[in-house]
């Protein structure tokens, strides 16, 4: 029995350094490889050197040792900001490609709407009004605009005053009603016959509304000026 268990634990330790043989083995072939890999990559190196002197012999191209050394260290020593660039430019690209479907999705969404804004006419409404402001541009000079900028309260004002409901009424009614009239068939008026529809309310009333209107209009003017 006692026999049988050394055995089994002879056994065991076999199995264990035919692991660890074999671990070294792998490392050693794992050497070995790298060491082939730097001697054909120092081969390459060293061709591809002499190629890229001879490239720029053939061009007339002077390379200077010392400059080329002084980037090297320069590279060396900004190594670990070259890595942050270079993140950077990784977070960069995904961001890009994030946002693409976004990005096209948006271009499909303006070149639908650019398609109803023509189909609805706002596009044609836009150019005329380009050649709107052209024109004003062409009529009106730089002392033109500074005068309305000066003058842009009292014209909204009256601008305000004028789209009044009581205002609107009163200009609306005198539009129909110098429509209903006939112009190219005005009755004459002697001044006897104008003493006589000076009687009518009528047209007291109207004579009345003017002479007011003229006295308010003077008046208003004289306190401005005070």
């Amino acid at each position: 029995m006692e026999n049988k268990n050394i055995q089994e634990q002879i056994d065991a330790m076999n199995r264990k350094l035919d692991i660890v043989l074999e671990e070294v083995m792998a490392q050693r072939e794992a050497r070995q490889n790298i060491a082939d890999l730097t001697s054909d990559l120092s081969i390459i190196g060293k061709d591809l050197f002499a190629a890229t002197v001879t490239e720029l012999d053939t061009a007339g191209v002077e390379i200077d040792g010392d400059a080329v050394k002084v980037l090297l260290l320069k590279v060396i020593r900004n190594i670990d900001k070259l890595n942050e660039l270079f993140d950077m430019l990784e977070s960069l690209f995904d961001l890009i490609k994030d946002l693409s479907p976004i990005l096209h999705q948006i271009g499909l969404d303006g070149v639908r709407t650019m398609a109803m804004l023509e189909e609805k006419g706002y596009v044609d409404f836009a150019k005329e009004g380009i050649k709107i402001i052209e024109n004003i541009l062409e009529h009106f000079t730089a002392e033109d605009v500074r005068l309305l900028a000066d003058n842009i309260v009292i014209i909204l004002e009256t601008v305000k005053n004028l789209t009044q409901p009581d205002m609107l009424d009163s200009i609306n009614n005198g539009v129909v009603v110098y429509k209903s009239m006939d112009v190219n068939d005005i009755p004459e008026y002697s001044l006897w016959k104008a003493m006589r529809a000076m009687n009518s309310p009528e047209l007291r009333k109207g004579l009345g509304f003017m002479i007011t209107f003229l006295k308010n209009i003077a008046e208003s003017d004289k306190n401005s000026k005070n």
